[in-house]
């Protein structure tokens, strides 16, 4: 039986993340805040955490870099984190905090069911959702 530990202040992403997740070999935990999310976690390593970036005490990166810190020294074991992301620059915060994988939001069942699966299955998942264009440079003619 694996456990996913949903870290979020929003009851519609709990319940989302939950709804999508969602098997018979799984068991859900939930959280609204992250120092609830360090407790639960120093109470049973989870096999993913699930958290939201915008949690109202203890966002989501602070959650990631806390369980990367007591992880290295340790005290608790490694845990996979998949950020939930609100918008496309924050890949940058979750990148610096240590997540395997994030997913931008608005979340849909497909992405999200992948990137937990991913996760679960020891892998990372980077959602490239929203990311910008890359801009292709012509040559400039002679004489122009």
């Amino acid at each position: 039986m694996r456990t996913i530990l949903v870290a979020s202040d929003a009851p519609s992403v709990r319940a989302e993340v939950a709804a999508t997740a969602g098997r018979p070999d799984i068991t859900i935990r939930e959280a609204r805040s992250g120092p609830a999310v360090m407790a639960e976690v120093a109470e049973e390593l989870p096999d993913l955490v699930v958290v939201d970036l915008q949690m109202g005490n203890m966002g989501g990166m602070a959650v990631c870099l806390e369980l990367r810190l007591e992880a290295s020294y340790g005290k608790l074991g490694h845990v996979p984190v998949l950020m939930l992301l609100d918008r496309r620059p924050d890949v940058f915060l979750a990148r610096r905090s240590g997540a395997e994988g994030w997913v931008v939001k608005p979340l849909d069942p497909i992405r999200l069911r992948r990137a937990i699966t991913s996760l679960l299955d020891g892998g990372t998942y980077y959602d490239e959702s929203y990311q910008p264009l890359s801009v292709v440079s012509l040559p400039v003619p002679a004489g122009a």
